[in-house]
């Protein structure tokens, strides 16, 4: 018999929700700054220097590749675009995205595996964004991470599918979802090339999720040995 003290519901992993806080406490910090005599004048401009200083730029990127140099203040922007949003929004939307993404892989993963996800995710879909795309426009949100979460999840739905003998295609079918959408909304409203970091972020999050899920990596070879 199950006792009646244990909680139905799994807790959140403390990795996923000090995420979630960073993204949306930032947020938080900005949209106070921008109401007059919070913080005082200069914190009006706080979003739009952290832009300048800790968005990812194709620009930047490109300038580190032609000439060989690689000073951490702009390395760093590989991976401190992703707690920078254009609103509150923008902010609040990742944030749910990393809650409810993280959680779900979290119950699998461990919250070493499930911090990877997000931070390569992020650092791949930047660097998906600075090699593929030509633009001036500063890449900024936490989405390529969130995407990366979203490849791992599509990775474990992908696992759960095969044990039922089901075809495994379908659980992509989320990912197809969310392209659709942003395919949609770019024919609508002009396209935003920053689908190719989310992109980037979903395979690394799958790719990524092959090492680091349990028995995930012995999965994978017995499956190429069978072959």
């Amino acid at each position: 018999m199950s006792s009646h003290n244990n909680s139905p519901l799994n807790p959140l992993p403390p990795v996923v929700a000090a995420l979630a806080l960073l993204i949306v406490g930032i947020e938080a910090v900005f949209q106070l700054g921008a109401r007059a005599g919070f913080f005082g004048p200069e914190a009006v401009g706080w979003r739009l220097e952290a832009v300048q200083r800790y968005a990812f730029s194709s620009d930047i990127f490109d300038w580190m590749l032609s000439n060989g140099r690689w000073p951490a203040e702009h390395v760093i922007r590989l991976l401190s675009y992703a707690f920078i949003h254009v609103s509150f929004t923008q902010a609040l939307f990742a944030g749910v995205m990393v809650l409810a993404l993280g959680k779900m892989v979290g119950e699998v993963f461990s919250q070493v595996a499930v911090l990877a996800v997000f931070v390569v995710g992020a650092v791949i879909g930047a660097l998906a964004y600075g090699v593929l795309v030509q633009t001036p426009i500063p890449l900024i949100g936490a989405f390529p991470g969130a995407y990366a979460l979203i490849g791992a999840f599509t990775y474990l739905l992908w696992l759960r599918l095969g044990q039922l003998g089901e075809r495994q295609t379908r659980a992509f079918s989320l990912i197809g979802f969310l392209m659709g959408i942003q395919l949609v909304f770019g024919l609508l409203f002009g396209s935003q090339p920053d689908w190719v970091a989310d992109l980037g972020g979903f395979v690394s999050g799958f790719v990524l999720s092959i090492f680091v899920c349990p028995g995930g990596w012995r999965r994978m070879r017995d499956r190429m040995r069978h072959r």
